[in-house]
């Protein structure tokens, strides 16, 4: 069971993130638009549960939940601790799984030159930044000169995000990969 080692506000005003003690994955993030698509995963759908939570992103050490504009932080806070400190470290999870159980992660390194440049650039320059505000960033795709990207966590309803951060993204993949790239964010 992972302990909350503190809980820090991001630059969204409706994102919290919320840093462990032990890792809950194994490097993969996870990434919960609604409490549709998270059903089939007992801590992101536990969160949902408490309410007015509009999406759930965790990876390694930290949790990131937005929240529902009207609704105030103090409340919310300890009702989103319980779950997850209810939800199982990767350690404990590594014991439980089945043999040959593996998850698959969004990006597949080696299917394009390009895009495994682009990866790489993202977990040097940008993906740390983002992991410290509580957020991240996914590609979706490169068709020809345009990288189709989407923001996790406390980024993807971050005003910011979609004007300064998705300039810079822009600005540092022209001037290292190709100065022709145009990046969309869905």
């Amino acid at each position: 069971m992972p302990k909350i080692a503190d809980i820090e506000y991001t630059p969204n005003p409706n994102a919290v993130k919320f840093i462990l003690k032990e890792p809950i994955t194994s490097g993969s993030s996870r990434s919960y638009p609604n409490a549709l698509t998270a059903q089939a995963d007992p801590l992101a759908s536990a969160l949902f549960d408490v309410g007015n939570v509009t999406s759930v992103f965790y990876m390694d050490r930290f949790i990131t939940v937005n929240k529902e504009d009207h609704v105030d932080w103090e409340e919310m806070l300890r009702k989103l601790a319980e779950p997850i400190r209810s939800a199982p470290a990767v350690a404990e999870l590594a014991m439980a799984a089945e043999p040959g159980m593996s998850a698959i992660p969004p990006f597949v390194p080696g299917e394009n030159p390009m895009l495994d440049q682009i990866d790489a650039i993202l977990d040097e320059k940008i993906r740390p930044g983002l992991a410290g505000d509580g957020g991240g960033i996914e590609i979706i795709g490169l068709n020809e000169k345009r990288l189709t990207i989407r923001y996790q966590g406390a980024c993807g309803s971050c005003p910011s995000s979609f004007t300064g951060t998705l300039m810079a993204i822009e600005s540092i993949l022209q001037s290292e990969v190709d100065p022709e790239l145009e990046v969309i964010s869905v």
